[in-house]
């Protein structure tokens, strides 16, 4: 019996796509790189040993000449640069029209039959970041109960509410709602509800977020299903796919604790896919341009993967990848549309190499799949 862990990189990067301009990004998009030229270096030992070094340059780290792990640059083939498109496509998903975007706001159509779900107009409609839209409108949320909506350069429909102002559960009866009202042309693919807490000038997020994705067309998930073959998702995984496929499904707090939520899992499964989404390096680091928090991220994750190898036994397949990029040192806050690891190291296996360039993110579920299904 034999086990996969997929661990996504939410956001890592390792240099732009060719079509990256086409999507509105600066040259020179490389969230790994980028982020450590910008600290200066990295010290990354277990990633450097699996050959990550060789993918891009990053300064701190070697090309290894020696990898442990087999690795490649993946190239995105479908159109968008966002979480759903990504993840859809490592299951074998490719996406030829992207989904909507909002620019400007949403339409007067759509706030209507939001207002009509929350009986309050909501604040807001506008592209905006996170945290700062919650720090400009959050008092005028609190004061009034009307819900925060906001939107980015990606397919997203974002309502932010305080805890104390409109509890959880309402919350997410309002982002079910939206999510069943937003249909084709405006089929977005993420509601997310975004609670927050505090007092006005120290508002946070909290870790209650709740994505509500567009249904996803059949992909490997439904397979390894029919195949009797378990999948444990740890963070979003389940949202992002709406629960298809999905065996069990652990929300964490942060990226260590989905990371001792995979070591657990190591513990009790004895066959199947477990697939885990490290959503900190997008949401805490790279959106808010935090280059240095990122680098700090890189390194507790390099840290905590000589616990995750030492649970692994004989067979035992890793892959380490992304979905897209979120470079902190680009203009902006928005993902960039960048190649993506794949770092896939075997117990006992194969030893290391370096492939070509690999046309599509679906490299990552064509391996699950030669190692899971017979």
């Amino acid at each position: 019996m034999k086990r996969v862990v997929a661990i996504v990189i939410d956001s890592g990067g390792i240099g732009a796509l060719t079509d990256a301009p086409e999507y509105g990004d600066a040259p020179g998009a490389n969230t790994i790189g980028n982020v450590a030229r910008s600290v200066g270096t990295l010290h990354l030992p277990n990633l450097e040993r699996l050959g990550i070094g060789a993918l891009t340059d990053i300064p701190g780290l070697r090309g290894a000449e020696s990898p442990c792990a087999r690795l490649a640059r993946l190239r995105e083939r479908s159109r968008g640069k966002d979480t759903i498109t990504g993840h859809w496509e490592m299951m074998g998903v490719i996406t030829e029209i992207p989904f909507p975007t909002y620019p400007n706001g949403f339409p007067a159509d759509v706030v209507d039959a939001f207002t009509q779900i929350t009986g309050k107009p909501p604040l807001g409609n506008k592209p905006a970041s996170g945290t700062e839209i919650i720090e400009e409108l959050g008092a005028a949320h609190v004061q009034t109960g009307r819900p925060i909506l906001y939107t980015s350069a990606d397919s997203v429909f974002q309502i932010a509410a305080h805890e104390a102002i409109v509890p959880l559960n309402r919350l997410y009866e309002w982002s079910q709602k939206a999510r069943e009202m937003l249909r084709s042309p405006h089929a977005v693919n993420r509601v997310i509800a975004r609670p927050f807490v505090g007092e006005p000038g120290a508002f946070r997020r909290t870790p209650n977020r709740r994505d509500y994705a567009i249904e996803p067309p059949p992909n490997l998930l439904d397979e390894l299903r029919t195949g009797y073959v378990g999948v444990y998702a740890v963070g979003k995984i389940s949202d992002i796919y709406c629960g298809r496929g999905i065996s069990s499904s652990i929300r964490a707090a942060d990226n260590r604790d989905a990371m001792e939520r995979t070591y657990a899992l190591l513990e009790t499964v004895d066959h199947g896919f477990v697939f885990t989404n490290l959503n900190d390096f997008d949401s805490k680091y790279g959106h808010r341009r935090d280059a240095r928090g990122y680098a700090r991220a890189l390194e507790e994750l390099d840290a905590m993967l000589p616990s995750l190898e030492a649970r692994l036994r004989a067979g035992d397949e890793v892959i380490l990848t992304a979905d897209h990029g979120c470079d902190p040192t680009a203009p902006g806050t928005d993902h960039t549309r960048e190649y993506v690891p794949f770092v896939h190291l075997t117990v006992n296996g194969k030893g290391g190499s370096v492939l070509p360039d690999v046309e599509g993110l679906d490299l990552v579920g064509r391996t699950v799949r030669e190692a899971l299904l017979p």
